[in-house]
């Protein structure tokens, strides 16, 4: 009697329907992970596309000192209006700061001679525009006074964030 071999059917390794064990699975483990990180691609650009707070302010100036008459003139050249009232001005003489720092906008105030000129002039429009200028003149009464050849430093902030820091020789 002779046997005769029959091929098996089906391997182990193999399901009825001719796919391999495994790779269902490992198809869906794919597709999760796709779609995982394609949320997490959109939830990253709607988060980066989300301005806080406001634009900052961007502007240019020009500093000029006289050490003869102790003037300290700032001139608006370029960018953003600004309203003085939202702005700190900090002079600094030789790299010491003045013992009095002018609170803009004012109309005579402790360490400095006069009343400013231009939106530094509480009596003024507050908005700083280009081309205009604003002066304060330091009393000898402030500590360091302004004298001819001094290094002079003025730095601006607008709402608490410096935007600008100029520096000048005293002529």
């Amino acid at each position: 009697m002779t046997r005769s071999r029959r091929p098996l059917e089906s391997a182990p390794h193999r399901r009825q329907d001719g796919f391999e064990r495994g790779i269902s699975p490992l198809v869906g483990v794919l597709l999760l992970i796709a779609i995982t990180v394609t949320l997490a691609v959109v939830v990253a650009a709607a988060a980066a596309s989300l301005s806080v707070g406001t634009d900052p302010t961007i502007a240019a100036f020009d500093l000029e000192a006289d050490g003869e008459t102790a003037e300290i003139e700032i001139e608006h050249v370029a960018g953003d209006a600004i309203d003085v009232r939202e702005a700190t001005v900090v002079v600094r003489i030789d790299g010491t700061d003045l013992s009095s720092q002018p609170p803009v906008p004012f109309v005579g105030a402790d360490g400095f001679d006069g009343a400013p000129t231009g939106p530094f002039n509480a009596e003024a429009d507050p908005t700083w525009r280009t081309g205009e200028r604003a002066a304060i003149t330091v009393a000898e009464t402030n500590d360091p006074t302004l004298e001819s050849g001094d290094g002079v430093t003025v730095s601006i902030s607008v709402e608490g964030v410096r935007i600008a820091t100029l520096e000048t020789t005293a002529q």
